[in-house]
């Protein structure tokens, strides 16, 4: 199954997302995840760390359900600090290729009043299609 990523030439030219995607398969959405380990301690008080084990925590998700990272059609990415997170948005995308690959799905980031955990500086949702 592939994932079609769309990107029509008469918008801007999109860097890091896809302004669409589409696929063939089971529709299966991810539920926020936020930067926590196993033990539901959050793994630092930075945005780039808590961001990086957010994917992995997302991706775990994604692949016990049989899926890839590249099946992902749409993220939802929800910061409380959108000033911080585009401070970071160099090591926070190298913390996303280094998970996810070249792999840009549609996406949106959030800027939100607050989180429910405590202390959570990001918190990434997703969406995508796994073979059938």
């Amino acid at each position: 199954m592939a994932v079609e990523l769309i990107n029509p030439p008469e918008l801007a030219r999109p860097r890091g997302y896809s302004h669409g995607a589409a696929g063939h398969g089971r529709t299966f959405a991810l539920a926020g995840q936020i930067g926590w380990d196993g033990s539901a301690r959050l793994v630092s008080s930075e945005l780039v760390p808590q961001f990086r084990q957010a994917l992995a925590n997302l991706t775990a998700v994604l692949r016990a359900a049989g899926g890839r990272p590249e099946d992902l059609i749409a993220l939802r990415i929800y910061v409380p600090d959108k000033r911080r997170y585009l401070a970071s948005v160099k090591e926070v995308g190298e913390a996303y290729r280094a998970e996810l690959g070249r792999h840009f799905p549609a996406m949106a980031l959030v800027q939100v009043a607050d989180l429910l955990e405590e202390g959570a500086l990001v918190e990434i949702e997703g969406l995508a299609v796994l073979p059938e």
